[in-house]
């Protein structure tokens, strides 16, 4: 596996894994409607544009195997982790640990001293696998509809 900073030709492949790993992996956690306002192919257009336009201001990590993006993580220049995902056909295989190391190295680099997400249900535990601890649960909306997550924070010192 091989771990690189994201490239803007990224974009597309990065966002059918988006799609594709949430209508598959979170549908355990959630309903077909949150899975559908949370990932909807209606949203692609302007998820193109927006992630574009962030995962290129963030410090984003792309994960490859054999040429094919298999996961990708974001984090904020404050120490928000935004994005982490791995593809639906290669979960449980590290990628996700190995990308947030990543992050955590990179954010320590910079002088950023504590880490914050706000983990979805099929996440959560994950985190708290990687040392985040749990601030609250919260319900957040998408399209009207409400979507449970969980704000985390690990500290870096």
């Amino acid at each position: 596996m091989e771990i690189r900073k994201f490239q803007v030709s990224d974009i597309r492949e990065i966002v059918m894994l988006f799609y594709e790993t949430v209508h598959s992996v979170n549908k355990k956690d959630y309903t077909q409607e949150q899975i559908e306002a949370w990932a909807s192919k209606e949203d692609k257009e302007q998820r193109l544009e927006s992630w574009r336009s962030s995962m290129s201001t963030n410090i984003t990590l792309v994960a490859l195997i054999d040429g094919i993006i298999v996961g990708f993580s974001d984090m904020t220049h404050e120490g928000y982790l935004d994005r982490l995902f791995v593809h639906k056909d290669y979960q449980r295989q590290g990628i996700a640990s190995s990308l947030v190391r990543a992050l955590e190295s990179e954010a320590r680099r910079l002088g950023i001293t504590q880490l914050y997400t706000h983990a979805s249900i099929t996440a959560k535990s994950f985190f708290e696998h990687h040392g985040f601890q749990l601030v609250e649960s919260q319900c957040v909306e998408r399209k009207g509809i409400p979507l449970v997550n969980f704000k985390m924070i690990k500290d870096l010192h």
